[in-house]
Parts: C-alpha cells; structure tokens; sequence
C-alpha cells in the first residue's frame, strides 16, 4: 500500500473506525492511506480464515490476502459501491484461491493417504484419534473436490454466504452455485461415510 498519496488528509483513528465501509473506499480511493488501513484491519481476520479454509495452508493463505489487498488498493478506484466492500473483497480473495488451487497438481485418491498417527491426550486416546483421523480424513476430502466446489461449500457451509453473493463471489451464476454445492456434498458425504 503507497503512502504518502498527495494532498489527502487522513481520517481521525477513532472516527474512521465507526465510519461505514463504502465511505472508507472512498477516501481510500482518493489516496487516503488511514481510510484503507481501517477497511483492512475491519477485513483480514475473516478473509484469512476464508483463504485459510480454501488452501488449506497458513503461509499461502496470508499471502492470498496481502495481495488481495494491493491489488483491491490499486483498483480502488474502479470500486463503484454496487457491492460492499467486503463482498468485492470476497471475490478477489477467493478469486486469488481459485487461481492457487488450479495450478496445484491434483492431489492423491483418498485411499492413498496414511493414516495419521494418534496424538497423545490424557482424556481419551482413543477418541482423541478417531477425532484426529475424522479431520484428516475431511481435509484430504475437500483436496478431492475441484477447486470451484471447495470455494462454494466453504463459502456456504463455513463461512454462511448466501447462493447470491456465493455467485458474486466466485463469478458464476446462482444455479450454477447451487450444482457445485449440491456435488461437493454429495463426494463429502461419501468420503466421509466411515466417519458417521
């Protein structure tokens, strides 16, 4: 993110944080850096979770969302308000995920992965390794779908997004969201059977 943009005063802290996030796109399009570093902070936590759940990897999906968030600086200026601000968010970090997942090589039949090692609890160890296998059995599940339905089911099992602004998200139509969402349970549900 530029600093020092020209002529723009920023935003008082206090008064920025209460301020409405289509205002703060505003200014920040208009070279107010305190503007969009309030929108960032109000943002980053759920949109790494939201990378996060999408690859699956701490380090990628941090980097997912700071590039998210130079490439929606730079195109502030396009941001007209016919989304929120989070929604336009949304899509270019899914976006980003979409585009790291499709250049993964595909990943090993479900049946290939070992079973993890249970770790040691002082509850139960044996449900403490059922719980360990069950979670390790849905991440290698959710590698198996495609990467469009991962995006879908995450954005609508996890993070509870609408068919509509899954569809504004990820850039196709709501029928077409309700299809992937359909499929990607149906291969969960039977990846998962054994786990009931």
């Amino acid at each position: 993110m530029p600093y020092g943009c020209g002529g723009v005063r920023p935003a008082a802290p206090r008064a920025a944080a209460r301020t409405p996030d289509d205002v703060l796109a505003l200014r920040a399009a208009a070279g107010d850096d305190a503007a969009f570093e309030v929108l960032v902070r109000r943002h980053h936590a759920v949109l790494l979770q939201l990378a996060g759940r999408l690859l699956g990897s701490a380090a990628e999906a941090e980097d997912a969302v700071q590039e998210a968030f130079v490439s929606a600086w730079r195109r502030l200026p396009e941001f007209r308000g016919e989304a929120a601000f989070g929604s336009w968010m949304y899509r270019i970090v899914t976006n980003r995920c979409l585009n790291a997942l499709r250049s993964r090589p595909r990943t090993q039949p479900l049946e290939s992965v070992p079973e993890p090692v249970a770790p040691e609890h002082q509850s139960s160890p044996v449900r403490a390794a059922e719980s360990a296998a069950s979670v390790h059995a849905l991440v290698a599940a959710l590698a198996g779908l495609t990467p469009e339905q991962r995006a879908c089911w995450v954005l609508r099992e996890l993070h509870g997004l609408s068919y509509e602004d899954i569809a504004a998200a990820v850039g196709i139509g709501v029928q077409a969201v309700r299809g992937r969402i359909f499929r990607a349970r149906r291969q969960l549900t039977e990846a998962m059977g054994t786990w009931r």
